[in-house]
């Protein structure tokens, strides 16, 4: 929504009493501009630090729930919920670098459950999967738009991904058959048009 010069002009004749209850009111509506307004402006805690208490909460997150594994659609509500907290740090961050490599943090510490997902029904694992594969996807069109500075840290991640991958064989058949080439896991090597190309994948009806 765009704001007329008329109504910027009115809110800005606001008494400043008028404008406190005003913010505090918004305030109390929406949780999200408030952590964000608080982290900007008197918060202790850097974007650093930020990111590395989440990088702490993921990895105990999906070690609490690897013990559900077997209970893959409750499983899979779980990640999608340390997903949407990453999604919350990154909303209130701003931290670009964090939204790549906690989300591949979080794809890596659910493989190394591999042997626990390999012994699930694949019919039972296979939306864990597709989701994973997503995410993989995600990553490799948000490190398009990294500073290169951080593709070494990023390559690292990639690697570890790469070698988990590696060592399910029902997830390496499936990335295959959904697009994902292997030589991507690589920064330099990710196709600077990767966000067309995973359009198109989906416009063929892959990764659902």
């Amino acid at each position: 929504m765009e704001y007329s010069k008329e109504f910027k002009a009115a809110l800005s004749a606001f008494s400043s009493n008028d404008k406190d209850k005003l913010i505090f009111r918004l305030l109390r509506k929406d949780k999200l501009l408030s952590k964000k307004l608080y982290f900007e402006l008197i918060d202790p805690e850097t974007t650093d630090d930020k990111r590395n208490a989440m990088e702490e909460q993921v990895e105990e997150k999906i070690l609490l729930a690897s013990k559900y594994i077997g209970n893959t659609q409750y499983f899979l509500s779980t990640i999608r919920g340390i997903s949407a907290e990453i999604t919350e740090h990154v909303k209130i961050t701003t931290d670009k670098f964090g939204e790549v490599s906690l989300t591949l943090i979080l794809i890596n510490r659910i493989l190394e459950y591999n042997d626990d997902l390999s012994r699930q029904r694949f019919d039972n694992v296979y939306k864990l999967y597709i989701y994973i594969i997503n995410k993989v996807f995600k990553s490799l069109i948000l490190i398009k738009k990294l500073d290169e500075d951080y593709w070494i840290e990023i390559d690292e991640y990639l690697r570890d991904t790469q070698n988990k991958i590696f060592e399910n064989h029902y997830l390496q058949k499936l990335c295959i058959n959904n697009g994902l080439d292997f030589n991507w896991l690589e920064c330099e090597k990710i196709p600077e048009n990767i966000d067309q190309v995973v359009k198109e994948i989906k416009s063929q009806g892959f990764l659902r």
